[in-house]
């Protein structure tokens, strides 16, 4: 519940894509994601933290749905889930659609009124 009584709504996995790209180490074992799927060690071996605070890392990015992994034996490999970018993809892409959109507006207003453009703000 939240202060003012209410219950706290689960966060949007959008919210929680972007939580998990928020922090540089995460984003470095994406990055090494793509190239292939990775044991925990061998994601951990670039970082001086503990096995332990890696295993956190990828616990959230297991959350937000980009990272997946299996454990075989005592090995756990992660690997990127297909697509997992393509909520952030097509939200990204909206908003520069919008915002080219208003530029575009923008640069044809500027083009129609060039008295404007000569600091005449009246």
């Amino acid at each position: 519940m939240n202060p003012a009584g209410r219950p706290i709504a689960p966060p949007e996995p959008l919210d929680l894509m972007f939580q998990a790209l928020a922090d540089p180490a995460r984003r470095g074992m994406v990055e090494r994601l793509t190239l292939g799927p990775a044991s925990v060690s061998e994601l951990a071996a670039p970082y001086a933290m503990s096995l332990s605070a890696v295993v956190q890392h990828l616990q959230v990015l297991e959350a937000s749905g980009l990272v997946a992994s299996q454990k075989v034996g005592r090995v756990r490999t992660c690997q990127i889930r297909p697509g997992a970018l393509s909520l952030a993809e097509q939200w990204i892409s909206a908003r520069r659609t919008e915002w080219e959109r208003r530029l575009d507006r923008l640069g044809q207003y500027l083009a129609d009124h060039p008295e404007d453009e000569e600091g005449d703000l009246r």
